[in-house]
């Protein structure tokens, strides 16, 4: 449970790649967006977790701006620990929620019973190398879509990378990772 709490405390917070923006604007590099992460512990919010129950549930409140506008991207979270490793698993967003209003400060109550895992995310494994976490996991989401994600967190810097193939072809993604800062 000692490395699942410091792999959650290094994830939860505000967090934006303002910083990353700045520098790219000074090297010429164009084409990413402005995007932040509100990522918070919500077991306090979930109704009815077993009491032996040793996983934390996270909201990750993402939002993604692109030519002044930005697109929400809510997601619930498991994480939980084995053999000094920890393991991300996607719930689909609970009912009674949208991705425009599923964040914490709008979550009252969720049934634990009432969950449903994510049928279409592979579940991403993270291992502690030298001071980073690391890991992630690809999702095939149809026969013909293929959802990669890889990430590196440490104290300083969570540096998320995130593609879609299309039949082979990247249709989403950049070549170089996001990297979020505390703010």
């Amino acid at each position: 449970m000692k490395d699942l709490k410091n792999f959650t405390n290094i994830l939860c917070g505000n967090f934006d790649n303002s910083t990353q923006l700045e520098r790219f604007k000074k090297e010429g590099i164009e084409g990413y967006p402005y995007a932040k992460h509100i990522n918070t512990v919500c077991n306090d919010k979930i109704k009815n977790i077993p009491s032996d129950f040793e996983g934390i549930f996270v909201i990750e409140e993402s939002y993604y701006t692109v030519n002044d506008r930005t697109n929400p991207m809510p997601h619930l979270f498991l994480f939980t620990e084995e053999n000094g490793k920890v393991t991300l698993t996607s719930y689909e967003i609970p009912e009674g929620y949208t991705k425009q209003d599923f964040t914490y400060e709008n979550v009252e109550s969720i049934d634990f019973k009432s969950l449903k895992l994510s049928e279409k995310f592979t579940p991403a494994v993270y291992e502690y190398k030298k001071g980073v976490w690391e890991g992630g996991s690809v999702s095939m989401f149809t026969p013909v879509m293929k959802f990669t994600l890889f990430e590196r967190f440490s104290e300083e810097v969570l540096e998320v990378t995130e593609t879609i193939e299309v039949n082979g072809k990247r249709t989403f993604g950049y070549d170089l990772p996001l990297e979020y800062r505390r703010i």
